[in-house]
C-alpha cells in the first residue's frame, strides 16, 4: 500500500520523482466556481524554487506550473475551478543524474536510502526520488490551490534559527522576510546566517533550522475531537515534509516548563468574542481553533547530501565510504519556509470545509 494522498474533504496526491521528467500533483475536493489560474500559483513556487542565492542549491529549475485540468473560463471570461480533479504539473529541466553514480553503490547516511531499498528492494537513487525535497514543490503548488478556498487566513512563515543561532523576537520585522534569502524577519540575523551557512557550504557540510508559520484571521470552530483535530492534522502534514525531524503547536515542548498559570491563556471580555491575553496554545484548544493566530514551529535537519567523507555501508553490507556530489542545499531549512507555509494552507482548507459540512 501507498500513502501518497492528504486530506479529506480538499485532498491533494503528490506524484513524479526528483529525476523524472516531470512532478506534480492531483487537488481533489477543491469547491467549484473560485477563480484560478497560474500566475495566482507561480508565486509561491518561484519563492521555493532552487537556485536563487549561493545559501541554495544550485539546480536551475524555472518551476513553472500548468493546470491540466479542473478549469475551465467562466460566463464572466475569468477561468474558474469546476469542482473537478485539477492536475498540476512541474517540469524537471536540470537535472544530472551522472552525479549520483556513487550513490548508486552505497547508502548515504542520514537519508532514506537504505530505508527505501529496505522496503522496496530496490529504489531510485538519482536525487533520492520520492524522498528528495523536490517533491514539495508539488506541495507548494497544491497549497496555492489551497488558498483559493480561504481567502480570510493569511499566512506567513519564516526561518527563526539556523545552525543553533536564532532571531531575537524584539528585533522581528516581517518586512524583512523579503528583504533576504533567508526568509527571516530579523536583518541583524541574517547577516549572521550569511557567513554561517557559507562556512557550512564551503567545508562541504550542512546546517539545520527552525521554520516558524503563523496564519493569521482562522476563525474559532475549524477542528473537531477528538481524531480530526486541527494540531494533530497540522502536525502530521508539517512531519511529512522531507528532512523534517520535529514540529511544536504553540509554546510546544516550552509549555512542559511552565506552571498551569504561566501556560494559561487569559481571556477577557472583547468586541468580538473572547480578547486573550497570551497564545501559549498556538491558537488551537481541544484541537479546535479559537480565533488567535494559529502558530507551527518546524524543525528541518541538516542535509544529508554532503562532500564531507561519512562511513557507511555498500548494498551488499560491506563497509564504504560515502562523499555526495552534486547540488544540494547547504541549510534545506531555508527553501522549507514555502513549504511549511503550503502545508498550513492546505491543513486550513480541508478544516474549513471539513466545518462546513458539519456545522454549516
Amino acid at each position: 500500500m501507498s500513502v501518497n494522498t492528504f486530506g479529506r474533504v480538499f485532498r491533494f496526491t503528490t506524484w513524479g520523482e526528483s529525476h523524472g521528467p516531470a512532478l506534480g500533483a492531483v487537488v481533489d475536493g477543491c469547491p467549484p466556481g473560485l477563480a484560478i489560474s497560474e500566475a495566482a500559483i507561480q508565486p509561491f513556487l518561484d519563492a521555493r524554487k532552487p537556485g536563487q542565492s549561493k545559501f541554495t542549491t544550485q539546480r536551475r529549475e524555472p518551476d513553472e506550473v500548468r493546470i491540466l485540468s479542473g478549469v475551465f473560463e467562466g460566463q464572466d471570461g475569468i477561468q474558474r475551478t469546476t469542482g473537478t480533479p485539477i492536475s498540476l504539473m512541474i517540469e524537471n529541466t536540470d537535472q544530472r543524474s551522472k552525479d549520483y553514480s556513487e550513490v548508486a553503490k552505497a547508502y548515504r547516511p542520514g537519508h532514506a536510502d537504505y530505508a527505501y531499498d529496505a522496503k522496496y528492494g530496490f529504489r531510485d537513487y538519482r536525487g533520492g526520488g520520492r524522498s528528495s525535497a523536490r517533491e514539495t514543490a508539488a506541495r507548494v503548488a497544491a497549497g496555492g490551490v489551497a488558498r483559493l478556498v480561504i481567502p480570510e487566513v493569511s499566512i506567513t512563515a519564516y526561518v527563526s534559527e539556523i545552525g543553533g543561532d536564532a532571531i531575537d523576537r524584539a528585533a522581528m520585522d516581517f518586512a524583512e522576510i523579503g528583504n533576504n534569502p533567508f526568509f527571516c524577519p530579523d536583518a541583524a540575523a541574517a547577516q549572521r546566517w550569511e557567513k554561517l551557512v557559507d562556512d557550512a557550504r564551503l567545508a562541504g557540510s550542512s546546517l539545520g533550522a527552525v521554520v516558524e508559520c503563523v496564519a493569521s484571521g482562522v476563525p474559532a470552530g475549524w477542528g473537531a475531537p477528538v481524531y480530526g483535530k486541527l494540531d494533530s492534522d497540522l502536525a502530521a502534514a508539517m512531519m511529512g515534509i522531507n528532512a523534517v525531524k520535529g514540529v511544536e503547536i504553540g509554546d510546544g515542548f516550552g509549555a512542559a516548563r511552565l506552571t498551569g498559570e504561566q501556560n494559561a491563556d487569559p481571556m477577557r471580555p472583547g468586541t468580538d468574542g473572547p480578547a486573550f491575553e497570551a497564545n501559549h496554545a498556538g491558537g488551537i484548544a481541544g484541537g479546535i481553533s479559537t480565533g488567535q493566530p494559529v502558530v507551527v514551529r518546524v524543525a528541518f535537519k541538516p542535509t544529508s547530501s554532503i562532500l564531507t567523507p561519512v562511513p557507511t555501508i555498500d548494498r551488499a553490507g560491506n563497509a564504504a565510504e560515502i562523499v555526495t556530489k552534486g547540488r544540494h542545499d547547504p541549510c534545506v531549512g531555508i527553501r522549507g519556509a514555502p513549504v511549511v507555509e503550503a502545508m498550513m494552507a492546505l491543513v486550513l482548507a480541508d478544516h474549513k470545509l471539513l466545518h462546513r459540512a458539519q456545522c454549516g
